[in-house]
């Protein structure tokens, strides 16, 4: 078990805001030094989250240097290469460059993210100060965000939207993934990352660039996600929080002089869809190449539809019922394993396939708030301190013993420790 000495509120509050100052680029926070050189979408969201309370304004910069990358199509790409620092996948896989929808000023990916950013932008309003100005401003940037998934993404027509690779959930190696990427042609490319290798061991890199070259030759074009791309999942993470994007930019609208209605009702959309495409018991994602079928295992995204403050009550029972047993928190000293622990799958020690996560322990302990469960939310939190005290602001955590594992000094854990403590001091 991995320690260190017992480190106070205070104490904590220091670090985080000093590992965060480490990892401030002057435009934009990168997620750890070295391995991660740049801006990560679902990292940033998650900082402008945490620094809501302490630097709005340094928050307020950090979304709008993501934003910069967003393409004429209103995607938000999963990364923006603000620095020629080295980095696998870098811009000469992408080639935003030569995508004449793509931004001028920046070089980013050509995949997006799990779309948090309207949810920082209320975080922001919600805790900042001044805000109004900053909310008119990106707006626009997020309706459009949120119209590309509607538009270019609802792959199954039902109105979820489809992530086209791994790394568009945020979950990179997350079992939900092994069944639909076995289904994938064999592909080596000699292609080795020392990093990536020792830390995510047999996983699936080759098939994850090959999938990415495929839609990068495509011209990134939604026609081809619809009629070719061989890989299409939805997933309840990421809907989850579309979801709780559109009802936050509801709440946003009126600030910005807009009809809150159009997102109200893409809200309902995906509520309906949710509950029909994704539900049997828990909510699972769906392949919709492999057969149109539901992935038979439970993640830590699976709980992704609590963030809905309009999911049925029955369900919300079943879906904590799920969480509290023994199949996650009820067998392990911290929360929330990343995958159901009697899953043939579950492995403590890899990426998204059995560690915890400060990110995803956040957004279920927001999910438990929406709904009023003040028991879970509390243990949420103090789970999650316990972790960064005696652990540090590590990238993941065994969920049994609570040693870190990953990078150190990672941004959103103590972007998002900032928030927890905040939370902790006003009561």
């Amino acid at each position: 078990m991995e320690g260190r000495p017992a480190v106070d509120d205070a104490a904590l509050e220091r670090e985080a805001l000093a590992v965060l100052e480490a990892n401030w680029t002057g435009v934009a926070t990168v997620p750890a030094p070295g391995l991660y050189p740049h801006q990560w979408s679902w990292d940033s969201a998650f900082v402008a989250i945490g620094m809501a309370r302490h630097r709005p304004a340094q928050a307020a910069q950090e979304l709008l240097s993501l934003l910069e990358g967003q393409w004429a199509t209103g995607m938000v790409p999963h990364i923006v290469f603000h620095t020629p620092e080295m980095y696998f996948p870098g811009p000469s896989v992408w080639r935003s460059q030569d995508q004449e929808s793509a931004p001028n000023s920046v070089l980013t990916s050509g995949l997006t993210a799990p779309p948090m950013h309207a949810l920082a932008v209320w975080w922001l309003w919600r805790h900042g100060s001044d805000m109004a100005g900053f909310v008119r401003r990106v707006f626009p940037a997020l309706a459009a965000q949120h119209h590309y998934l509607a538009t270019s993404r609802d792959l199954g027509g039902a109105g979820l939207a489809a992530i086209v690779h791994p790394w568009e959930s945020g979950m990179d190696d997350s079992p939900a993934w092994d069944e639909p990427l076995a289904a994938l042609p064999e592909i080596r490319y000699g292609y080795r990352n020392v990093d990536l290798d020792e830390r995510h061991p047999d996983s699936a890199h080759d098939r994850y660039v090959w999938l990415a070259l495929r839609y990068r030759n495509a011209g990134y074009r939604s026609e081809y996600l619809r009629d070719e791309h061989p890989f299409a999942i939805e997933d309840p993470m990421f809907n989850g929080i579309w979801l709780a994007a559109c009802m936050a930019l509801a709440e946003l609208a009126p600030v910005a002089g807009e009809d809150p209605a159009p997102h109200l009702e893409q809200a309902a959309r995906i509520r309906q869809a949710l509950q029909e495409r994704l539900w049997d018991g828990c909510f699972h994602a769906r392949d919709l190449r492999g057969g149109d079928h539901l992935i038979p295992i439970s993640t830590v995204g699976s709980f992704g539809p609590l963030l809905d403050p309009a999911l049925p009550a029955e369900r919300v029972v079943s879906l904590i019922e799920v969480l509290e047993s023994a199949r996650f928190m009820g067998a392990t000293g911290y929360p929330v394993p990343s995958c159901e622990i009697r899953a043939a799958q579950f492995d403590r020690t890899r990426y998204w396939r059995g560690p915890s996560w400060v990110n995803t322990n956040w957004l279920l302990r927001r999910a438990a708030a929406v709904h009023g469960l003040t028991h879970l939310t509390q243990l949420l939190t103090t789970g999650t301190l316990r972790l960064v005290r005696q652990a540090g602001f590590r990238e993941c955590f065994d969920p049994f013993d609570g040693s870190g594992r990953g990078c150190r000094d990672f941004s959103w854990s103590a972007a998002l420790t900032l928030d927890l403590l905040a939370d902790t001091v006003n009561g």
